[in-house]
C-alpha cells in the first residue's frame, strides 16, 4: 500500500499559533542587508544537461548509497555540522511555523553530522523518490513509527543504530545529538544508490531570468534570505536576519535554491503543546522559483508518484536547468499558516 493512501488528514478546525506572512519577497532580512556583487548573465543558448551526477551535475566516479538525515533547523541546534557536504538540502515546515532540514547525502559522506532530530511525516513522501534510502534521525511519535516501518526506507535511527549517535560536548540536549555517517550506513548496507530524481543541470535558460541580488522566503516563524555572491558563485543564506554558519567554518549556501510552492496542511500528528505537525504535499504539480546565478526563474515542478523525482521546467516546458552543486529546496506556501 502506498503511503499517500494511508495518511489521512484533517482539514477542519485548523487554528493559527503563529504570525502569517507573505511567503516570498526579494527584501532582505531585518537588520543588516546581506551585501551581493553584481550578477552576470547566463549564456546566449542553453545547453543540453550536465552528464554528471543525478542529485548535483558534477563529475563521479561511481554512484553511492544514499543517506538522509533529519537536521536540527533553531538557532539553538546552530551551527549545524555536514551540511556543507550534502548533495540536497529541504527545508520543511514542523510544529509552530518553525523549520526543520532533511539533508540528502551520497556523492560526498561527511564523517560526522549533526544535531539529528526527529522524524515527521512529510519526510516519508520524500524518501521513496531516492529508492530505499538509509534514513537517520532521533524519535519520532509513537503514532508515526508503524508509517516509518512501511516506508520504503532502511531505518537507522537512534533506536535501531544506537552505536552511530553520540552527545557532542559543548552542546546541550536534545541539541547535542551527532551521528557517526559510517556507522549509519553500515546499518544500511542494502540503500539504494543515487539515482535520477528528476533534476538537470546545464546552462540556464536564455530569457526569463530576472536580475536579483536577494531573494527571502517566510514560514510563519522562520524566514530564509538568500543573497548572491558573485565571488562565491553562491546563493548565501541567511536566517531570521542572522548569516547561516557552518560548524565547519564559513557561511552556508549554495548555487541553486529552489523555491517550491506546496500545499501545506494540518496532518492527524501533533507535539505534546498540541501544536500539529504539518503535512507538505510534494506530489501533483505546482509553481516554483529557481535561484542560479545571480537571477530568479519562473518554473513549474511536476512529481506523478512518490516513487518518482521532481521535474522543473520552464514556461515554455523546457528543462529548468539547475547549476551543478549543491541544491537548497525551500517547501514553500504561498499562504503559510501554521496548522
Amino acid at each position: 500500500m502506498r503511503l499517500s493512501r494511508m495518511i489521512s488528514v484533517t482539514l477542519a478546525g485548523a487554528a493559527v499559533l503563529g504570525p502569517v506572512a507573505a511567503c516570498s519577497s526579494d527584501e532582505p532580512a531585518s537588520g543588516k542587508a546581506p551585501e551581493a556583487a553584481a550578477t552576470t548573465s547566463p549564456s546566449e543558448e542553453p545547453t543540453e544537461k550536465v552528464e554528471g551526477h543525478p542529485f548535483t551535475g558534477q563529475p563521479y566516479e561511481e554512484l553511492k548509497p544514499v543517506l538522509a538525515v533529519k537536521i536540527e533547523n533553531t538557532s539553538a541546534g546552530k551551527p549545524q555540522l555536514g551540511l556543507k557536504s550534502a548533495d540536497v538540502v529541504y527545508v520543511e515546515q514542523v510544529e509552530a511555523g518553525l523549520t526543520r532540514l532533511m539533508a540528502i547525502f551520497s556523492s560526498k559522506i561527511p564523517a560526522k553530522v549533526g544535531p539529528v532530530r526527529s522524524a515527521r511525516i512529510s519526510d516519508l513522501h520524500l524518501v521513496p523518490q531516492y529508492g530505499k534510502p538509509a534514513f537517520a534521525y532521533s524519535g519520532a511519535q509513537t503514532k508515526m513509527l508503524p508509517y516509518i516501518a512501511k516506508a520504503p526506507l532502511y531505518d537507522v535511527g537512534d533506536t535501531r543504530n544506537p552505536g552511530a549517535y553520540f552527545r557532542q560536548p559543548g552542546r546541550y540536549a536534545p541539541y547535542n545529538l551527532f551521528a557517526n555517517t559510517k556507522k549509519l550506513l553500515s546499518g544500511a548496507p542494502k540503500a539504494s544508490e543515487a539515482k535520477d530524481i528528476g533534476f538537470t543541470f546545464g546552462d540556464a535558460p536564455a530569457e526569463g531570468g530576472v536580475d536579483k541580488k536577494s531573494y527571502t522566503v517566510r514560514w510563519p516563524a522562520a524566514r530564509f534570505t538568500f543573497a548572491w555572491s558573485e565571488a562565491k558563485k553562491q546563493w548565501l543564506i541567511w536566517q531570521d536576519g542572522k548569516k547561516d554558519m557552518a560548524a565547519e567554518g564559513g557561511q552556508l549556501g549554495a548555487p541553486t535554491i529552489v523555491v517550491q510552492y506546496t500545499k501545506t496542511e494540518r496532518s492527524e500528528f501533533h507535539d505534546f503543546h498540541q501544536s500539529y505537525t504539518p503535512l507538505v504535499h510534494t506530489t501533483g504539480k505546482g509553481k516554483a522559483v529557481v535561484l542560479r546565478d545571480g537571477k530568479a526563474f519562473t518554473a513549474n515542478w511536476e512529481r506523478e508518484s512518490e516513487e518518482t523525482g521532481t521535474t522543473f521546467t520552464t514556461g515554455s516546458g523546457e528543462p529548468m536547468n539547475f547549476a551543478p552543486g549543491q541544491v537548497w529546496i525551500a517547501l514553500a506556501s504561498r499562504k503559510p499558516v501554521t496548522p
